[in-house]
């Protein structure tokens, strides 16, 4: 990603930064109106787009900031019965990080599941490559704006959370 880790971080899970590229959502909020995500958080992500109709709610069970966020799916949300995802954020130098993200899930109807889950899995795959290509666009455009607000705000580096 072209800017810092803490940029990529809070340019995710701050849903003020997230709504302005997320391909994936077209609404996203931490239950009780935190302005992002801590452990134990739940979130209510509406889908975009071609998956408009995918809602899920999610806890974050890590939340790290800069390094590590993950969160696992509450309940169902067809076409998952399980769904979990983490990324990692690593320093490549002032201005460059590497994001790894990392997920697994699993599908519903189980007579299905033969079915579903490579069709599901080819998707998921094709929007994740679009969503952090979006991401990356975004931020060669605005990771200064982003980097500004966390000065103003006091959000700098090795802050733990954003509550």
């Amino acid at each position: 990603m072209p800017a810092s880790e803490q940029v990529v971080f809070d340019a995710f899970h701050y849903h003020q930064w997230r709504l302005r590229w997320d391909s994936l959502v077209r609404d996203t909020r931490v239950v009780g109106g935190a302005p992002c995500p801590f452990v134990g958080a739940v979130t209510e992500n509406a889908g975009a787009g071609g998956l408009r109709l995918l809602s899920m709610h999610t806890r974050f069970v890590s939340y790290d900031r800069p390094h590590l966020a993950a969160a696992s799916m509450i309940g169902r949300s067809f076409p998952f019965s399980r769904w979990a995802a983490s990324m990692q954020h690593k320093p490549l130098g002032p201005c460059a990080s590497l994001l790894v993200y990392t997920y697994t899930f699993e599908t519903w109807p189980a007579f299905l599941r033969w079915l579903l889950e490579p069709l599901v899995q080819s998707i998921f795959e094709h929007q994740t490559r679009r969503r952090f290509a979006r991401l990356h666009d975004f931020l060669a455009l605005h990771a200064d704006e982003i980097q500004c607000w966390q000065e103003e705000t006091g959000r700098i580096r090795g802050e733990s959370n954003g509550r």
